[in-house]
């Protein structure tokens, strides 16, 4: 019996290695099994949601351009036409020479408008765009000779801001409106100081003498400092000759700091022959004639502007990981 027990001793012992080993795969199998299944009933739910949030995106973009139309109705018996100049004055921006352009545009082409009023807020921004602006009232107001078109600045009508407004027939503001700012500014930093107490070598190739104008990693060459304020002064002369083509007489002669860049009060710009008066937008209506509003400023849509930032996010999250080049000519 002894002998019998010592020779079944190792097999039970392999017998039971291998029970174990078995039960061990067994819930291997069974972990991963379930895992599995977790990961399809996820996968399920993050479809739905995703099929939610679209269809969600799809009923603000309709219901939105629903809202647009109905802005602009078809007829008013008579309306003034309100186009707002708010924030940067940029390309690409809400208020870009083309979201003006279009805006103007269709105020002036409804059978119902009466007047327009450009509703000012914004510091100012590219001279460029403010210029284009700027001349593009000036030719709407040759082509309907029988719609004024006035400029209101809010709390803030300054630099190429005020430019846009001075071409229109008469700008009114509140007496505690900041107005004016004529003039040009552009800066920059120099960090080659600190670059030499840091150790950092700057290594930099160009093909043109001033291609690497202004670097503010370099010295600051008193000849090219010399160029940009040609060019600045260059800009601020068209500035001012626009300004004074837009206001003409109005002008006071006497304020020989009138376009040195300072800015002024709603009050010290009616003295200044800056404004015309105080007046709110509502007031301004209701004297012209037609008190109803229509605000035919471009806005972009849900779906643009969904579009626009998921290209934006793209694009930056792809520079970040390195796997596009965010290339410039400058």
């Amino acid at each position: 019996m002894f002998g019998r027990d010592k020779d079944s001793g190792p097999n039970q012992e392999h017998s039971m290695a291998s029970e174990k080993e078995w039960r061990l795969i067994e819930k291997v199998v069974m972990a991963n099994t379930a895992e599995l299944k977790k990961q399809r009933r996820w996968g399920t739910v993050f479809k739905v949601l995703t099929f939610i949030y679209l269809f969600a995106l799809l009923w603000v973009f309709v219901a939105n351009s629903n809202l647009r139309t109905s802005i602009t109705p078809e007829k008013t018996g008579g309306h003034t036409a309100i186009i707002e100049v708010r924030g940067m004055i940029a390309d690409g921006e809400v208020s870009s020479a083309d979201a003006i352009y279009g805006a103007l545009q269709a105020a002036l082409d409804h059978n119902d408008t009466r007047a327009v009023i450009l509703r000012i807020n914004s510091g100012g921004g590219s001279p460029v765009q403010a210029s284009y602006i700027f001349n593009e009232i000036r030719r709407q107001k040759e082509l309907n000779p029988d719609i004024p078109i006035n400029a209101v600045i809010t709390d803030t009508g300054a630099s190429g801001a005020y430019y846009i407004a001075a071409a229109a027939d008469n700008i009114y503001a509140n007496g505690a409106s900041l107005i004016g700012s004529i003039g040009v500014t552009a800066a920059s930093f120099g960090f080659q100081d600190l670059m030499e107490k840091i150790g950092v070598e700057r290594r930099q190739f160009i093909a043109g003498e001033h291609k690497s104008f202004l670097d503010p990693f370099q010295p600051l060459d008193p000849e090219e400092a010399a160029l940009f304020e040609v060019l600045l002064n260059t800009v601020h002369d068209q500035f001012v000759e626009d300004v004074k083509t837009g206001r003409g007489d109005r002008l006071s002669t006497t304020e020989d700091k009138l376009f040195t860049g300072l800015i002024w009060t709603g009050h010290q710009a009616v003295e200044l022959g800056l404004v015309d008066g105080l007046k709110s937008t509502a007031e301004l209506a209701r004297e012209l004639g037609y008190p109803r509003t229509v605000n035919f400023t471009r806005r972009p849509g849900t779906w643009e502007q969904f579009a626009r930032n998921l290209g934006v996010g793209i694009a930056q999250t792809l520079v970040q990981l390195g796997v596009m080049d965010e290339w410039q000519l400058r």
